[in-house]
């Protein structure tokens, strides 16, 4: 029994990171959606779990996620196409934070800027011709959480394209002028 211990250690460490791992069928969600595979990013968020149902287009080409901790909080990732600054940290408003014009106070520094307006917050780090942005409630997730896991932001890795959407099934009951009703004639004896 002395494989027991062992047994559960590695279970452990082999569980370790699942927070940053998207599955391909979360992958080909988001690109039947039309995500560019290249926004497709993931983050480690220590205490929090990526919610695989919450995987999807934002936007044109955009991609968007929720990370949840066990006790129900929230942040959100989302990535996307565009330029960001400083003009624009102070122009655009912080994620679902309302009022919408609430005034926004940015901090800039190595990683991107920090963004903060009533009782919400993001971090924002340009990664080529992309943002990726992590937003909460402050109460639900603090500054250097953030900061941390916006700094170790990644491409997933997509190695497929999602499998075309099928055809529609042939119907033989379909007539080939009208109004495409079913042809649904009474045989003999019915």
């Amino acid at each position: 029994m002395k494989k027991a211990p062992l047994m559960v250690a590695l279970l452990a460490v082999s569980a370790c990171g699942a927070q940053g791992v998207l599955s391909q069928a979360a992958i080909d969600q988001a690109l039947g959606q039309g995500t560019a595979p290249e926004l497709i990013y993931v983050v480690d968020l220590p205490g929090y779990e990526l919610q695989e149902q919450s995987v999807g287009a934002v936007g044109e080409e955009g991609f968007g996620a929720f990370y949840v901790s066990p006790d129900g909080r929230q942040v959100q990732l989302r990535v996307d196409r565009g330029a960001f600054d400083d003009a624009v940290c102070r122009e655009r408003p912080v994620t679902d934070a309302e009022p919408v014009d609430a005034p926004v106070r940015c901090a800039r520094d190595e990683v991107g800027w920090y963004r903060e307006a009533v009782g919400r917050h993001e971090y924002v780090a340009v990664k080529g011709d992309a943002f990726v942005l992590l937003a909460g409630k402050v109460t639900d997730v603090n500054r250097e959480t953030l900061k941390t896991a916006v700094a170790g932001a990644r491409q997933a890795a997509v190695t497929t394209s999602p499998s075309p959407w099928r055809s529609p099934v042939e119907r033989g009951d379909l007539p080939t002028t009208g109004d495409g009703a079913p042809n649904n004639e009474v045989g003999p004896g019915g």
